[in-house]
């Protein structure tokens, strides 16, 4: 970022507010579920995973979970989970998920935070990045939207040891600014315990 400052701070926004998770009480339908490669698939009952916090994509008949939300809701109750048809346990998912993707551990502790944190996560894929998080309240929509309803920040996972150039740091928050968001890194120590750093860019 020639000529431009960068300022790191830790996030103190209220909406970043550590709150007790209380399970919405209209959730009464475990659904069933099958593991397709790094997909978890729904197909009946998916509106029971989907509307109550917007979890996965309705694609047609069917909704395709990433397998972090899969396994925040099998550690919640909302979902059995089968894989051949034998079931699998939150330990069975979480190390077939990590078998694929060796980041599994921080991008899945960070998702279960944020969720906790009663903001609503969406994966970043598309956008390069781990995830899209919006404000507390806001329910998701085709067509025009409000400036509240829009990715309020993009979030990168990565452990404390984490390095990078400084070039990485700043095409991702040129990447933020490109899409009116703001940047976070989520960082997870040896404890699994999350810290928010945002990252700004500033015209001198």
């Amino acid at each position: 970022m020639a000529k431009k400052n960068a300022e790191i701070e830790e996030v103190e926004e209220e909406c970043f507010e550590k709150k007790e998770y209380v399970e919405p009480e209209t959730v009464k339908v475990v659904v069933d579920t099958s593991v397709e490669g790094e997909k978890v698939i729904a197909v009946k009952d998916m509106e029971h995973v989907y509307e109550p916090g917007y979890y996965g994509k309705v694609l047609g008949n069917r909704l395709e979970m990433a397998m972090v939300e899969a396994l925040l809701l099998l550690k919640r109750g909302r979902i059995r989970v089968f894989n051949d048809e034998r079931q699998m346990t939150f330990q069975d998912l979480f190390g077939y998920a990590t078998k694929m993707d060796s980041r599994l551990p921080h991008k899945y502790r960070v998702y279960e935070d944020l969720r906790e944190r009663g903001l609503l996560v969406r994966t970043g894929f598309k956008f390069g990045c781990d995830y899209r998080v919006y404000e507390r309240g806001v329910q998701l929509k085709k067509g025009p939207k409000s400036a509240k309803e829009h990715t309020k920040w993009i979030v990168f996972c990565v452990p404390e040891d984490f390095t990078m150039s400084f070039q990485e740091l700043s095409r991702s928050v040129r990447l933020a600014h490109n899409i009116r968001a703001r940047m976070l890194w989520a960082i997870v120590d040896n404890e699994g315990d999350c810290t928010y750093y945002q990252i700004t860019r500033h015209k001198p």
